[in-house]
């Protein structure tokens, strides 16, 4: 005897459903890719603002200890007003330096030989230094800051070369490309830079 197949008929609630469920696929595809799009953009402009906003940079070196040691990464804010006190970094030559501003345009700075800071006839407190130096200073002091320029100093007064040096010399405000305001490595030392 011969088996013939038959073929149910097709369920109609079956079919009338298969066509919608494909709208809903396509539909929802259609939303979620410009909300994709979307984000990837967000994103995209986040990480160029940070680059060039808030830099990121790795400190090499010991002229800051002990605010900053080699190895330490810092984020810093671009674009910002600078004040006495400031950890910045300095554009010099093809160097990124990181000192303090010690004294601003017209201001005198003179250094004893115990390596104490004064400006203005005026010891400024520095808690952030370690151990006083005169270090490698071959200016004549006391010495009036030039117009358009800063005066900087490392924190390890012993062996940073700043401004005390005519190698460095004042720094041009406009060489100045940012200002460091938190320490990201090590865990264990994050925090705000003063």
């Amino acid at each position: 005897m011969n088996k013939i197949e038959v073929n149910p008929s097709p369920d109609i609630n079956k079919t009338g459903r298969e066509p919608g469920r494909k709208k809903q696929k396509r539909k929802s595809r259609r939303t979620v890719r410009p909300v994709l799009y979307l984000l990837v953009a967000i994103a995209a402009v986040a990480v160029v603002v940070a680059a060039y906003q808030l830099p990121v940079m790795r400190i090499y070196g010991s002229s800051m200890k002990p605010t900053l040691t080699e190895g330490d990464i810092v984020v810093s804010v671009t674009g910002t007003k600078f004040e006495t006190g400031d950890v910045v970094l300095v554009n010099n030559g093809s160097k990124i330096l990181v000192r303090r501003i010690i004294a601003k345009a017209g201001e005198w700075v003179n250094i004893d030989a115990r390596g104490i800071v004064y400006v203005n006839n005026r010891r400024i407190n520095e808690p952030y230094v370690s151990e006083m130096a005169l270090g490698e200073c071959d200016i004549e002091l006391p010495y009036q800051v030039p117009d358009n320029t800063v005066f900087v100093m490392g924190d390890h007064r012993k062996t940073s070369i700043d401004s005390r040096n005519t190698s460095v010399g004042c720094i041009k405000t406009d060489d100045i490309a940012g200002k460091i305001i938190f320490r990201a490595w090590p865990i264990t030392k994050t925090g705000a830079i003063s």
